[in-house]
């Protein structure tokens, strides 16, 4: 008998279907599911009256809360990513296996020997972009290198989209995920390798600078560099490479009207606007243009981009409301929180939408003298607003990871992402039987 006892700590949308897998393969000797968040409603609709879940009231600034941490087997962070060091702190120390879909940060890695004295492990980045990405990319990559080829290339794009539908939303995307990170994705600098060179990408030139990807099946996106594939030089073990390259997948036409956002500096979330409560739409857009009582404020925006009055970008930028003279609903705010609310009122996916899933690898190698190049792909699509493509691939990696250790069909040590096959191989195998399947197909 198991007796295992799981704390969950966050009940927010993404941990419904981590704690729906759990309580539903739970049994009275196996394990009981405890869900913690500063909302104990939330946690209680989550935990939905199971006999074998329990929802607890958990702050974690508060450091009695924070030491029920230690009755537990396994912890499950889906807290904000700020907080998951003083979580994983309490699981190093107590020796208590830790779980989280976040990136890994120089602060817990400072962990990792303590984890590994104590006979534990943490899995981080595991959840989807981090997470399936890694897994199912490794796959492939060991795959290469134990046949003795030579890679080449390797580039990765995944996208959180809106299933295709006939609504006529011109941007053909919804918020499916914060919608903050939508809105201040990109900013900084981008670095990449392109063909054994180091290639960098301004933010002001980033959404100009994409390139349109075809996946059979499901046709035509357009993808822009993430922030730094760099790094995964050492995590993917892809020192030696010609091209490293990742990225974000939406579909063709998003990037150059988004791009209208950024020239504009609507994206910028380092000041405080004035004014902000009695803010239209069309004011929030005219306060980046310069004054001019006689021309219209989409006549100068026209002007200002060097765009055409009926081109693409000015009606998608209509169809958002954007020239609109709506109150834009905040007292305050920076412009990125300006922006983020006007979108909200449009792009806030709706009961009966679902959203989708697209993740699309390309691989080059050389095989005994031969370039070869491969396309792995999959798409995930949501059943509603609530059961989403976006939570399903969030935290179903999580979800059948727990199971694993709570089994003993695997043991972690030290602070690790699931880059070993030992982690992956297994985690995969159950995602297919879920419906995260990979497709592949070898380009000629």
């Amino acid at each position: 008998m198991m007796n295992k006892k799981i704390l969950v700590l966050g009940a927010g949308r993404s941990s419904s279907v981590l704690i729906d897998f759990l309580l539903d393969h739970a049994e009275p000797n196996s394990w009981h599911v405890t869900v913690g968040d500063l909302d104990q409603a939330m946690a209680e609709e989550r935990v939905s009256a199971h006999p074998c879940g329990r929802a607890l009231a958990f702050d974690i600034h508060d450091a009695a809360h924070r030491q029920i941490i230690r009755d537990f087997d396994l912890v499950i962070s889906m807290l904000p990513a700020a907080f998951h060091f003083s979580v994983a702190e309490v699981c190093a120390e107590a020796g208590i296996n830790m779980l989280t879909a976040s990136y890994v940060s120089d602060e817990i890695k400072a962990l990792a020997e303590t984890f590994e004295n104590n006979g534990v492990g943490l899995i981080m980045e595991l959840g989807l972009d981090p997470g399936i990405d890694h897994m199912s990319a490794m796959k492939v990559l060991d795959r290469i290198r134990t046949a003795g080829s030579t890679l080449k290339a390797f580039e990765t794009f995944t996208g959180g989209l809106l299933a295709p539908s006939q609504d006529g939303n011109p941007w053909q995307y919804k918020f499916t995920w914060n919608p903050r990170n939508v809105v201040l994705a990109g900013q900084g600098y981008v670095k990449f390798l392109q063909e054994g060179r180091y290639k960098y990408i301004p933010y002001q030139r980033l959404f100009r600078r994409t390139e349109v990807i075809y996946i059979p099946e499901h046709g035509y996106f357009e993808g822009y560099a993430n922030r730094d594939s760099l790094k995964y030089l050492d995590a993917y073990k892809l020192h030696g490479i010609k091209t490293l390259y990742r990225g974000t997948l939406r579909r063709v036409g998003f990037c150059k009207a988004w791009d209208v956002f950024v020239q504009l500096g609507a994206t910028d979330d380092t000041f405080q606007m004035q004014n902000v409560s009695e803010m239209t739409h069309r004011q929030f857009i005219n306060s980046f243009l310069s004054y001019n009582p006689t021309d219209s404020v989409e006549l100068k925006l026209a002007h200002y981009l060097n765009i055409d009055r009926d081109s693409e970008e000015m009606f998608k930028l209509n169809w958002l409301g954007m020239f609109d003279d709506e109150l834009v609903g905040l007292d305050q705010g920076t412009p990125a929180q300006v922006l983020e609310h006007i979108l909200k009122k449009k792009w806030t996916i709706a009961p009966d939408e679902k959203d989708m899933i697209v993740m699309w690898h390309r691989f080059e190698y050389e095989e005994d003298g031969v370039h070869k190049q491969l396309q792995s792909y999959m798409a995930v699509e949501g059943e509603d607003a609530v059961h989403t493509a976006m939570s399903k691939t969030v935290g179903l990696p999580l979800a059948v990871a727990a199971k694993l250790i709570l089994t003993g069909d695997l043991a972690v040590r030290g602070v690790q992402i699931p880059t070993e096959k030992y982690i992956y191989e297994p985690i995969l195998d159950e995602l297919e039987n879920h419906g995260v399947n990979f497709k592949e197909v070898e380009i000629k």
